[in-house]
């Protein structure tokens, strides 16, 4: 027996040693290959090579597998260590099923601490220390949760839970073949006189190990949506609380404003909305009286937007009988005590996160089917209160595991 499973590894071996298995597997998603590396040790071995990955990359572009959810508290800056993962599960119809049942809080337990999601970009998320804590050095992690994987980024400079920074991340642009190369933007708002403000920006490269600060300036007296940074086009996007969306080109280090669609004050009641991309594009999704509407960004410096979906309430309550008395709940006035009924929460790959009530929703752009996600009930408690939400797309991206990098 033992001289049998010998010489079928060594088939395995010569076959793995072909280009014929190469050229087959990096075909495939990446889920179907974690999955193959538990077939053999030479299968391990090839679907964990470098060249193996950035092959796979340029044939199988990612995409979204599900979005990871953590609350926030309101009136304290204390944070919430419960960390959801609410996969994206193809299934038929559009019944509730045992989707709660599908929902993973355990997806980050291999870091060495609880944690707060800061960013996710093509398979790799950024997250930083929870606040308070014992641990009297914070740091910030870079990981991939599907290889469990991670890089401790030693914090030596101000660290603390209002810390907002991008990850910007694309294997297309930066090949992974050698080494995986990323940057992290952290940026601050600082007052420059009496109630006018403006944005710095700091860049931290793999490469290099170090902060450096930009020279540029963004004067915006709006705030950040903490921790809602969205990579596309080499360049970090951030919604504002106004009717702009603060955004900065990594390479060149310019920084400029983008006006949204359609102004706030165009409306009856306080619209709500979400960014995201989806067919390599900025998009803007907005639930308001007037109904879902969907745009992509067309022109950055002239802020072009193209209409790419359109649907009153009264055309989703038919559709989807679910969502009884749709108009009516949505147009209510959102006070401090109340909650809008209907929020845009993410988007990402023509899939729109949505929360109608106390559940949340799958929206397919394409064919506007809608399948639940979960109950908010399931995610915890103070999860109604701009929660963090971030797409993910599972991936072999690799990390050099349990190394600690400074952070000056």
């Amino acid at each position: 027996m033992r001289g049998d499973s010998a010489f079928e590894e060594m088939e395995n071996l010569e076959f793995l040693n072909s280009d014929i298995p190469f050229n087959i597997l990096c075909r495939l998603p990446s889920k179907t290959l974690l999955q193959f590396k538990c077939v053999s040790k030479g299968w391990y071995k090839l679907i964990s090579d470098r060249s193996f990955i950035q092959s796979q990359l340029q044939k199988q572009k990612p995409t979204v597998s599900g979005f990871i959810f953590q609350g926030k508290y309101q009136w304290c800056n204390e944070d919430i260590r419960t960390v959801s993962y609410i996969p994206v599960v193809e299934s038929q119809g559009e019944g509730e099923g045992d989707s709660d049942e599908k929902v993973q809080q355990k997806g980050f337990d291999f870091l060495p601490e609880d944690v707060v999601m800061l960013a996710s970009c093509n398979g790799i998320v950024c997250c930083r220390s929870c606040f308070p804590d014992q641990a009297q050095d914070p740091a910030v992690y870079v990981c991939n949760p599907s290889k469990k994987e991670w890089i401790k980024l030693r914090s030596t400079a101000a660290l603390d839970n209002l810390s907002t920074i991008g990850l910007a991340f694309d294997p297309t642009r930066d090949p992974i073949d050698i080494s995986t190369k990323f940057k992290l933007v952290r940026i601050r708002q600082l007052e420059i006189e009496e109630e006018e403000f403006c944005y710095t920006f700091e860049a931290y490269s793999f490469e290099t190990g170090a902060w450096t600060k930009s020279n540029e300036i963004c004067h915006c007296n709006n705030n950040l949506v903490k921790n809602n940074s969205v990579y596309v086009g080499g360049i970090l996007h951030w919604r504002t609380d106004g009717d702009k969306v603060l955004t900065y080109d990594v390479e060149k280090e310019l920084s400029w404003l983008i006006s949204v669609p359609i102004p706030a004050m165009e409306f009856e009641t306080i619209p709500q909305a979400c960014i995201g991309d989806s067919e390599g594009r900025m998009h803007y999704a907005m639930v308001s009286e007037k109904g879902l509407h969907i745009w992509f960004l067309e022109d950055f410096f002239e802020s072009k937007w193209t209409l790419k979906h359109s649907k009153s309430l009264q055309e989703i309550e038919e559709e989807h009988p679910r969502f009884y008395n749709l108009h009516q709940r949505v147009t209510e006035a959102v006070t401090y005590h109340t909650e809008p009924w209907m929020v845009p929460l993410a988007i990402k790959d023509g899939l729109l996160l949505l929360r109608v009530s106390t559940k949340l929703y799958l929206y397919e752009i394409e064919t506007c089917s809608v399948k639940q996600a979960c109950s908010l009930s399931k995610l915890g408690p103070h999860i109604m209160f701009c929660p963090v939400v971030l797409p993910y797309s599972m991936s072999l991206v690799p990390l050099n595991p349990h190394r600690t990098l400074p952070l000056y």
